[in-house]
């Protein structure tokens, strides 16, 4: 038990305003806290040990208590503990946009820090109408993203954001955003889609609604698609073969800029450093941030391609944009530390190799009658939640809140295993633990998920 356990609880639950909580479930309850993490496991303030199966938030790729990533941010402190980007430049961020600008795919040459994925976003709404004010044509401005994607939530990103219930309570947002379907191919059947039972062709018929939206709206009014390789909210949409080959098409025939938000399945999500690499398409933007430090320290980037560079890099002109703490001086040294460990530890070629034994231990789950569908990719998986497993009849609101806050996400960490039960749109449970684990832990996980799910059938 942590010394200060009780005074932690009371001032948690009079001062401290937390992200995305309900604040009454704690009026009865506890507050869990967090004191200290190693590995692949976090503990609370009462010494209870879990297996951290969320990587904090997609966040902590090397895992917890890494010395070398906490000394790399003390010794930067020591040396320059802040200087911002504004018209100066130091070492660390100079050298990390090198090395990022290095692994990015093509011409993405161009690295501007942020200091998280939101931000990131933003930054690239914003670039993409500057960009075509200054190359002569100013009215393309609007931007097409995918049913139920979460995007971030700034005022830009979350316009951007296809979360209809996320988005209402700060309405009005900023307009010309526009949805179109996206590549939840176990529910496929229930869209618009009537042609066969195929990945590749679902997918072709997906990216046909992306040309029909720019078409609808006008080409001379669009200006960028914001898709995530392996889409995050709904559950871990992968993308079918030839999705993005055909999106890169439609965008080059329409002059629209494609942007990669990795702000998860960048830096070893998916086996590589970026999720673009993996499924072979070239992005004019990357948007990317948590695993470029593993959470040792805040920062995001834009990744732009030299294309979009070139007119800011004569004349009077300035991307009159920033942020005071975007590439901070500790943030970028611990990113530089990061990557050293990825490279030395060969990182991305332990998820290349292990993904499929990961795979196929979640796979044991789909004995179990309310497993409806396991699906991803590397170590970024969702599994959906399903009333009947022979007509995937899902759960209507009042079910999912008891299903998923009445007892799943406290039945799961109370046996130990931090993940996310997640209803942005059929109810799932999220898991991309930290991308050092091993088949001891993928078990482990496996394990835990059988018993709370087993336990949620019986409730049902």
């Amino acid at each position: 038990m942590h010394p200060d356990y009780d005074h932690l609880q009371q001032a948690a639950k009079d001062h401290l305003w937390m992200h995305f909580t309900r604040h009454s479930t704690y009026e009865n309850s506890d507050v869990p806290v967090i004191v200290r993490g190693e590995g692949a496991y976090i503990w609370d303030a009462q010494g209870k040990r879990y297996l951290d199966g969320l990587a904090g938030l997609f966040v902590s790729q090397l895992g917890h208590g890494r010395a070398e990533l906490a000394d790399a941010a003390a010794k930067q402190a020591r040396e320059l503990a802040f200087m911002p980007l504004w018209s100066y430049a130091h070492p660390t961020a100079i050298e990390l946009a090198e090395r990022v600008a290095r692994y990015a795919p093509g011409d993405l040459n161009r690295v501007f820090f942020t200091t998280g994925g939101g931000e990131a976003v933003e930054s690239a709404w914003k670039l993409a109408k500057q960009f075509f004010k200054m190359t002569g044509k100013p009215t393309k401005h609007k931007v097409i993203s995918r049913a139920i994607a979460y995007h971030g939530t700034p005022q830009g990103a979350l316009s951007i954001t296809g979360l209809p219930g996320m988005k209402a309570p700060f309405e009005p947002l900023v307009p010309s955003t526009f949805r179109v379907p996206n590549t939840n191919f176990y529910r496929s059947e229930e869209t618009s889609y009537l042609g066969p039972h195929d990945e590749h062709a679902f997918g072709q018929w997906a990216a046909n609604r992306i040309a029909e939206a720019i078409e609808f709206e006008g080409p001379e009014t669009v200006a960028a698609v914001f898709l995530e390789p392996v889409q995050n909210s709904g559950g871990c949409f992968p993308p079918p073969p030839g999705y993005f080959q055909r999106v890169r098409e439609i965008c080059d025939e329409y002059d629209v800029l494609l942007v990669s938000d990795e702000v998860i399945c960048a830096f070893g999500r998916l086996g590589h450093m970026f999720g673009a690499e993996r499924y072979g398409y070239q992005p004019d933007i990357i948007t990317c941030a948590k695993g470029l430090t593993s959470g040792y320290s805040p920062l995001g980037a834009m990744i732009a391609s030299d294309r979009l560079t070139e007119p800011f890099l004569t004349g009077h002109e300035s991307f009159a944009h920033g942020y005071t703490f975007g590439g901070h001086p500790v943030s970028t040294a611990v990113a530089m530390a990061n990557l050293d460990i990825f490279e030395n530890e060969k990182v991305n070629e332990h998820v290349r190799a292990t993904e499929g034994a990961f795979r196929a231990t979640l796979e044991k789950l789909n004995d179990l009658p309310i497993v409806g569908d396991v699906r991803g990719d590397g170590y970024f998986y969702g599994i959906e939640l399903v009333k009947d497993k022979a007509t995937k009849e899902t759960f209507d609101e009042a079910e999912s809140e008891k299903l998923l806050r009445g007892f799943l996400s406290k039945a799961l960490f109370d046996e130990g295993l931090y993940c996310r039960a997640d209803d942005r749109g059929d109810p799932v449970v999220q898991l991309a633990p930290p991308l050092i684990c091993d088949q001891e832990h993928f078990d482990e996980i496996e394990q835990i998920l059988r018993v709370v799910l087993d336990k949620a059938y019986s409730l049902l």
